[in-house]
């Protein structure tokens, strides 16, 4: 490991850098995780880091990490969405067959009115129709 320590101006901290040639990353395994982003904006796709700075990777694994989250939300909304139009059609579908309901119920309390006023005629029909049969009668055996 190479590290070295400059003052980049009198008035300034100093400025710790650390390097290895020798020491491997796993950053390769992050960059592979960049090409698993394509909806996610150009300009907000994750840099690749300055693999040198141990921060730099930091950032760019906490990048891959919040666009990995991004990504799932993302569809997690798209799914929602889906879900919530056919609950909307199914909504619609369900007033239609409340208006039918509706719809069937008035005209059944319709048809069972008249219904009832068909009996009350007919009930008064049969009982005009045996007042008639015995006026006849009568008539018949008065003769």
């Amino acid at each position: 490991m190479i590290t070295s320590t400059r003052r980049v101006s009198p008035d300034k901290s100093e400025v710790r850098i650390a390097f290895s040639l020798s020491e491997t990353t796993d950053v390769k395994e992050d960059e592979d995780l960049a090409h698993n982003f394509p909806g996610l904006e150009r300009r907000l796709q994750p840099v690749p880091p300055c693999v040198s700075l141990r921060e730099s990777v930091q950032v760019y694994r906490e990048h891959c990490r919040m666009a990995k989250e991004f990504h799932q939300v993302k569809h997690e909304i798209s799914v929602l969405e889906d879900h919530k139009r056919k609950l909307l059609a199914e909504l619609v579908d369900d007033e239609q067959v409340a208006m039918e309901i509706a719809r069937l119920q008035e005209e059944f309390r319709r048809l069972v009115e008249e219904n009832r006023t068909l009996v009350t005629v007919h009930s008064e029909r049969a009982q005009q129709l045996e007042m008639l049969c015995l006026t006849n009668q009568i008539r018949r055996d008065s003769s």
